[in-house]
């Protein structure tokens, strides 16, 4: 059933993506973690906090623009079966519409920390480890 939402471009139910980080969180028995293109939108954020009562320290945002990921995940050749063009912008509408919000909700809060994605993937991991270094 996951797999059909995602080659449609839509959004895993908050009620399952819930679950299954529940479970993850629980298994883990770690204080702190880095969770993955989630929250996706508006409900999500909002049943995570109150479901699991855990707000996030910090929202890692990899700025970046629909034609440079768009080049990327056409060219990275893993052969997913949503890497097609259509798909692909199908999803960004999608961020656009229900994942931006979320960024914004968490920037006025001052909890987003901003990578530009655009520069080349080493000079990204250095600004990804800069912001991590604290916490070591």
């Amino acid at each position: 059933m996951i797999d059909t939402i995602i080659k449609e471009g839509k959004i895993v139910p908050s009620e399952i993506t819930i679950k299954l980080l529940q479970e993850a969180i629980i298994k883990g028995g770690n204080d702190k973690y880095i969770i993955d293109g989630f929250p996706r939108n508006e409900e999500n954020r909002a049943v995570f906090e109150s479901v699991i009562n855990i707000s996030p320290e910090f929202v890692l945002f990899f700025d970046c623009s629909e034609e440079e990921m768009e080049r990327r995940l056409l060219g990275r050749n893993q052969g997913r079966s949503d890497d097609n063009i259509e798909t692909i912008r199908k999803r960004f509408k999608v961020f656009v519409e229900s994942s931006l919000p979320v960024i914004e909700y968490y920037e006025s809060k001052g909890m987003v920390k901003k990578i530009d994605a655009t520069k080349p993937a080493p000079e990204v991991f250095e600004d990804v480890k800069a912001i991590f270094a604290h916490m070591a």
